[in-house]
């Protein structure tokens, strides 16, 4: 019988043990086939969180022996609580060294604890406060999004919608299969082009602490085993050790310094970000890991943009790689006076009582830990499917930017529609919305647009200043800004007649209080039901 603290090697005997009376003095043995029983065996190695140690802490790790029912049921990145008892295993003895004894834990269950879903109790902490806000702003649901938005990361100032564009990224999108049977991934990604000093880090940061499982590395020294996963032998077996993307699935994966990576390294993660899985086939292990991970990261660009250069060039980051960024940002550290003044004063609280003013009419102080359940929340209930406005919206959008002479084929291919599409829904999970809205729609192709506005030319921003709208802070009335965007995107879409749709959508049936009461309303067509007394919304002007 095999020894557990042997590492379950069968020890052949020294001599024949026969108990007869004529002894054997044979030396060869040979296994009988069909008297053995086997069972399953797995060892696998579990390391501490990351997130969950100091600055400067190394985690550390323990050999887990998994056995019969528990063999197979964990996947490399998974995050688990193991119950079990600990043993010892003596490694091989070596003539003239020193016998060494790891310790092991052997498991007795192990649950895998699935970190895309927020803990159940601080989930049901914060809903009634979910549902208050949402009720609060019931009449204007922008305005609830933007109490939101204006706790990311509250030590940048501005950049409104490169905060928008990081909520969505983190909130993400559904995935589904096709008819094909091939997965479409729901996770998008976002790619920050800036000068430094313009808050990219912080930014990348922050929403590592938003997501519930996040891993946050840098573009220096970083390799593709780094990125992907390393074969590494450890007591005479190979065995794959998880990357990064591996680490961070169901979760978010921020990198900093994304061209410091050599370029061949980058060729790694092809796959990783678009089939959301990796195929490895290293020391004779061959397998699948699970990548279901948004990818938000951040670059440095070589020298100043200018359109004629290409964003390629400028960001030193292949097409390839670009084509699957759902969102591209430039942040470009221009002199403006005006812009300089803003944020001195900001940093310097210098303008402390206008700031709390601002603060207090416009939004209230969520922490980590609120923000972070509100997304988990939204990503567990809420899975939105397209309406049909939304659809229109987002289709003719797409054939739009594909039939445009001054289209960038690189970025114009089906994976705009895709990435359209996973927008779409990640706001309409950040609105509490069942299905994708006009709403939705009309701020995914805005986003989409402000992107492709800050590398080249923008036939929706012709006369706009694009720098000043991505460096902006939240809109002091959020509504009234949303209806000057609807009205942009629509009738550059030539889809008009969608604002007319909706605006009879809104004449919500109410029931009507006696005349006397409503006198100060100018009061629309009655209800062909005389059971039932309605008045038609106008625009008080």
């Amino acid at each position: 019988m095999s020894d557990p603290e042997q590492g379950n090697v069968l020890q052949l005997p020294n001599v024949c043990p026969s108990e007869s009376i004529k002894p054997c003095r044979s030396a060869h043995f040979e296994l009988v086939e069909g008297s053995q029983v086997v069972s399953d065996h797995q060892v696998i190695k579990v390391q501490e969180q990351v997130s969950r140690l100091g600055i400067g802490s190394i985690p550390r790790s323990i050999t887990i022996i998994l056995e019969d029912d528990l063999v197979d049921i964990v996947h490399a990145g998974d995050h688990i609580v193991v119950v079990g008892i600990l043993s010892r295993c003596w490694k091989p003895c070596i003539k003239d060294v020193r016998c060494d004894v790891e310790t092991s834990l052997r498991a007795n269950s192990v649950r895998i604890k699935n970190a895309a879903s927020t803990d159940s109790i601080a989930k049901e902490k914060y809903r009634k406060e979910f549902q208050n806000c949402w009720q609060q702003n019931a009449n204007k649901p922008l305005v609830g999004r933007d109490v939101i938005i204006a706790n990311i990361c509250p030590k940048v100032f501005g950049l409104h919608i490169i905060k928008l564009a990081t909520v969505l990224t983190v909130v993400g999108g559904c995935s589904h299969v096709d008819d094909a049977g091939l997965k479409v991934r729901g996770e998008p990604h976002l790619l920050l082009i800036g000068d430094p000093g313009t808050g990219k880090s912080q930014l990348l940061r922050f929403a590592a602490d938003l997501s519930p499982r996040s891993v946050l590395t840098t573009g220096i020294g970083t390799t593709s085993a780094g990125l992907t996963c390393a074969a590494v032998k450890d007591g005479g077996e190979w065995m794959l050790d998880a990357g990064a993307l591996v680490l961070a699935d169901r979760g978010l994966c921020c990198i900093d310094e994304f061209n410091s990576i050599r370029s061949h390294d980058r060729t790694s993660i092809h796959e990783a970000m678009e089939q959301q899985c990796l195929s490895v086939a290293k020391a004779g292990l061959v397998s699948r890991l699970q990548t279901r991970t948004s990818i938000i990261a951040a670059t440095n660009p070589r020298g100043r943009y200018a359109a004629d250069t290409g964003l390629a060039a400028y960001a030193g980051i292949g097409t390839p790689l670009l084509s699957r960024f759902d969102l591209i940002f430039i942040l470009q550290d221009r002199n403006d006076a005006a812009w300089d003044r803003a944020i001195s004063s900001f940093i310097l609280r210098i303008d402390d009582a206008q700031r709390s003013e601002v603060c207090d009419s416009s939004s209230s102080i969520w922490s980590i830990d609120k923000l972070q359940a509100y997304i988990g929340y939204v990503k567990e209930v809420y899975h939105p499917k397209l309406g049909q406005e939304s659809m229109m919206i987002l289709e003719r959008y797409y054939q739009i930017q594909r039939s445009s002479d001054n289209r960038n084929a690189a970025r114009t291919t089906i994976r705009m529609l895709e990435s359209l599409t996973r927008l779409a829904q990640a706001h309409a999970r950040l609105m509490w919305h069942q299905e994708v809205q006009i709403m939705d729609a009309v701020v995914a192709v805005y986003i989409m647009e402000l992107s492709k506005a800050t590398e080249a030319h923008s036939e929706l921003f012709m006369s706009e200043n694009v720098d000043s709208i991505v460096h902006a802070n939240s809109p002091s009335d959020p509504m009234k800004e949303y209806a000057t965007q609807e009205r942009q995107v629509l009738e550059y879409l030539q889809l008009t007649e969608l604002r007319k749709t909706k605006v009879d959508q809104e004449e919500r049936v109410s029931v009507c209080k006696p005349e006397s009461q409503c006198s100060r309303f100018d009061l629309g067509k009655w209800s062909q039901d005389p059971s039932l007394s309605i008045t038609r919304q106008w625009d008080l002007k």
